[in-house]
């Protein structure tokens, strides 16, 4: 019996240093101040009905695989929200098309508790994303605190 070796085992991974993978987990942080306006932000409004929140980056060869939502306070009553990615440059790719709720769709953003990924296949990031939440239902109108974690493996450029 014949033992057969694949070639180029590593061969995806970022640095090609850690035989055992490149697994990460990216931390982004949501609160808002008591009008509903997300702190440490761009914006002083209210977070309202369908506002696209930009969390952060996700790099270039990414391999999606994990997300929760940490919701230690909630927002306004029956707010819901959808976590995906869109890309930085603004345009679509056909073999992996951004998603506004890639990760989880309609989460009930309002009650603590954690909300983990409940849709999407595994894919590899071709160029910069960003991570969004989406909003739904309502307008913030409250003080709140969410955490998000993104795991997956750094596979590097293309």
């Amino acid at each position: 019996m014949a033992t057969v070796k694949l070639k180029g085992l590593g061969r995806r991974q970022f640095g090609l240093t850690a035989p055992y993978g490149n697994l990460s987990s990216l931390s982004f942080a949501l609160t808002t101040i008591a009008s509903g306006a997300a702190d440490n932000s761009d914006s002083t409004a209210a977070i309202g009905i369908g506002d696209v929140i930009d969390l952060g980056p996700l790099p270039e060869g990414m391999s999606l695989q994990d997300a929760s939502i940490f919701v230690k306070t909630g927002m306004t009553a029956t707010i819901t929200g959808s976590l995906g990615f869109q890309y930085e440059d603004g345009v679509d790719d056909t073999t992996v098309p951004q998603d506004a709720a890639y990760f989880i769709a309609g989460a009930t953003i309002a009650t603590a508790g954690r909300y983990r990924a409940n849709t999407g296949n595994l894919v590899v990031l071709p160029k910069p994303a960003r991570l969004i939440l989406t909003t739904a239902v309502a307008a913030n109108a409250k003080v709140s605190d969410i955490k998000v974690i993104v795991s997956g493996e750094l596979k590097g450029f293309r």
